[in-house]
């Protein structure tokens, strides 16, 4: 394979370096050690993180783990891919697992995505006695936060984690994170949280409950008259009074949701966690890989490596872009030289007639050519026009070089584009997926995928 490098006017070519051996990521290794219990796909959007945690988890099962893969995507794909009819917040178990020879023990994988609402419900209810339970739940604001507050799904996303590591019942959990506009606010729920349960408002909010009886509502009557009657204009007194209500109820709750998104944080940095941060070979999907990558070095989130997903090739790479334009463009302009049917055309033309070697013999009785009668009906076989004419063996050959030439450009410029991630984060393995001809639809496709994954 050849990469192209620009000198003023002219392009030469030098070979294209490969990953270095030792920076190639073991994603086999990575999988088959047993003191990994926690793999987290993450990356910016559309960049394959679902396909990439599926893939992972079926080729582990497969290897003799008992997976189960916890998915935060909306479109179902994951579902589809594993035969299963839906996903919903209880793991269900992927049939037509096929162990690799020489396994250790059977594998098993299991599949599930996220319920944002029903796990928000789950913690109201482990954690809260059923009067307050059901007082919580029926609250407007309450529906309202659980259903699509800010922040709210990558938080219970965390708390889905801590439920299934501490039940224990898998020895892998694949996560696949939420598709949020930043990578990064994944690990930020737990802090954002705690911030906003700290808040001044919600202090404010709780302060009657924690006062109680008459002295509270004197409280809240004298001391926050402004500030309740500015909310009450601004939100409505019905929702100010919704949130006072869910404040004072979950009051009981608040420390345990610090409580575990601190224990879930510490979860993700302990050494029985790998990241692994998937992007394309583009520039801004590697930009937003380069700067997660920062992000967890400085959190202290243990960094296995990144996924360099739907990388292009080429079964003649030996054949740079130059000189395949170059070829192109000979057998081109060849074609324009040699043009054997123009000539043909012009010399048995009317107008050269006369100057023919054998000129045809002329009839007195036949009419002039402006008085030649036309024929109504047209002929049976026309002459097939020049723009009708099927394409030449040349010009096929020609249109195949440029599309290769086209593939070669863009194999050079998502190599340059790896290349400067590498120089930048020399620390960082990576590993290289092919790009498949088509969807991942099936078991099978995951499996492909798999396989490219692992090298």
């Amino acid at each position: 394979m050849t990469r192209e490098r620009t000198t003023g006017d002219r392009t030469s070519q030098e070979p294209a370096r490969s990953l270095d051996p030792d920076r190639t990521l073991d994603v086999d290794a990575l999988i088959d050690d047993p003191k990994t219990r926690i793999v987290v796909c993450c990356g910016s959007g559309g960049v394959g993180k679902t396909t990439t945690a599926a893939a992972i988890g079926l080729r582990a099962a497969e290897r003799g783990r008992k997976v189960v893969v916890l998915t935060i995507d909306p479109a179902r794909r994951l579902a589809q891919s594993m035969g299963i009819d839906s996903l919903d917040n209880v793991p269900r178990r992927v049939k037509s697992i096929e162990p690799v020879d020489g396994a250790a023990g059977s594998g098993e994988l299991h599949a599930m995505m996220l319920d944002m609402k029903r796990t928000f419900d789950e913690i109201v209810e482990a954690h809260t006695d059923k009067e307050r339970a059901k007082a919580i739940l029926n609250n407007p604001f309450y529906q309202s936060l659980s259903a699509g507050f800010a922040g709210t799904q990558e938080y219970m996303a965390m708390e889905k984690l801590g439920q299934l590591r501490s039940r224990d019942e898998w020895d892998l959990i694949v996560v696949d994170t939420p598709p949020s506009r930043s990578a990064l606010d994944f690990l930020d729920a737990p802090k954002r949280l705690g911030s906003f349960l700290d808040g001044k408002l919600i202090r404010l909010l709780m302060a009657p409950a924690k006062v109680g009886g008459r002295a509270g509502m004197k409280f809240l009557n004298a001391g926050m008259s402004m500030m309740t009657g500015a909310l009450g204009k601004l939100l409505g007194g019905q929702l100010l009074r919704d949130v006072q209500m869910f404040v004072t109820a979950m009051d009981s709750m608040f420390g345990g949701f610090r409580t575990r998104a601190d224990a879930t944080y510490r979860l993700l940095q302990a050494p029985g966690t790998a990241f692994l941060v998937v992007a394309s070979p583009e520039r801004d999907a590697l930009r937003e890989a380069a700067y997660f990558v920062e992000r967890l070095a400085a959190d202290d989130m243990p960094l296995a490596g990144l996924v360099l997903n739907r990388v292009h090739g080429s079964g003649a790479a030996q054949l740079s872009a130059e000189r395949a334009l170059a070829a192109a463009e000979n057998l081109e302009e060849s074609r324009i030289v040699d043009q054997e049917d123009g000539k043909v055309g012009v010399r048995n033309s009317p107008e050269n007639s006369a100057t023919s070697e054998n000129p045809a013999p002329s009839d007195p009785e036949d009419p002039a050519p402006s008085e030649a009668p036309t024929d109504p009906e047209p002929s049976a076989d026309p002459e097939p026009s020049e723009s009708s004419e099927d394409p030449s063996v040349e010009q096929l050959t020609a249109g195949l070089l440029r599309l290769h030439a086209e593939r070669m450009q863009l194999l050079v410029r998502e190599q340059r584009t790896r290349d400067r991630f590498t120089a930048l984060h020399p620390e960082v393995a990576v590993a290289e997926v092919a790009a498949l001809p088509g969807d991942v639809h099936d078991l099978a496709g995951l499996r492909a995928v798999g396989d490219r994954l692992a090298g």
